[in-house]
């Protein structure tokens, strides 16, 4: 059945603590403003994100928020959205390679990724050789570029002086002379450490890291988790259980409860919200 007036929000996954705190807080915003609206999950998966898309058209949606699993995929279902003359919001993520998009809304994810590096600056001081995790978010997700651009910005300069020693990835190593990297280059890097921001995959890449790497590159380590909470909580569950680390330096964004609870116990050094 059609409905009047009904706002349309399609989010990537109910199995990251984030989209669970966006899909509350729209919540609370429709029911305050007495919208009609409906939410609906992707599961990760960009066919359910378009199968969605398609049926919250033949609901007569007015309009479409979605923040895409796939940037690139999500053009096709923006694609249809448009065709059926209904606006869609690209939210928190941008939807890539469709001129469908009538608004775009998001966090300065340049600016996150530099608050996580200098913070890993700031604690490492004036010491020099400290060991570097570098961690990727999906390289699926546009934002996972910008975190990326924004914190590559700040660790440079502070890699190729000496401060800290990238111990994960060789090819952050090739590129350690040069501040503006291309697209191409920060994919270069990204996929080496590209969590998928799945705390499995956090894990597993971590544990193949430091099974890599001997006891001189570990002691305290300084870990860049991907601008993503969940993902800070599982790399540093990992490093904190290799024997050979004494402490770990772990960076993460949104600002979620658990790992709130992670910084005020010490296992999680911070977030930016």
């Amino acid at each position: 059945a059609v409905t009047e007036d009904l706002i349309c929000i399609v989010l990537p996954t109910k199995h990251e603590t984030r989209w669970l705190g966006d899909e509350a807080k729209f919540i609370k915003i429709i029911e305050e403003k007495g919208y009609n609206a409906e939410i609906l999950f992707s599961q990760n998966s960009s066919a359910i994100e378009k199968t969605n898309v398609e049926t919250l058209i033949a609901k007569g949606a007015k309009v479409i928020i979605l923040c895409p699993y796939d940037a690139t995929a999500a053009a096709a279902a923006v694609k249809d959205a448009e065709d059926a003359g209904i606006p869609v919001i690209s939210y928190d993520r941008l939807i890539l390679d469709s001129d469908a998009v009538d608004f775009y809304v998001t966090f300065d994810s340049i600016a996150v990724g530099a608050a996580q590096a200098q913070y890993l600056v700031d604690q490492a001081g004036d010491t020099t050789g400290n060991n570097l995790y570098m961690y990727s978010g999906a390289l699926t997700d546009n934002n996972s570029f910008l975190f990326f651009e924004g914190a590559w910005r700040v660790l440079q300069p502070k890699i190729a002086d000496g401060t800290f020693i990238v111990r994960n990835n060789a090819k952050a190593v090739e590129f350690v002379d040069k501040l503006e990297l291309t697209r191409d280059e920060m994919a270069d890097i990204m996929s080496v450490v590209d969590t998928e921001w799945n705390m499995d995959v956090s894990k597993s890449l971590a544990e193949a890291h430091l099974t890599s790497n001997d006891a001189s590159a570990k002691g305290v380590v300084y870990v860049l988790g991907p601008a993503d909470d969940d993902n800070a909580r599982s790399l540093s569950d990992t490093f904190n259980a290799d024997a050979e680390v004494e402490k770990a330096i772990v960076v993460g964004a949104d600002g979620v409860e658990a790992s709130v609870q992670y910084i005020i116990d010490g296992k999680q050094s911070m977030t930016v919200y």
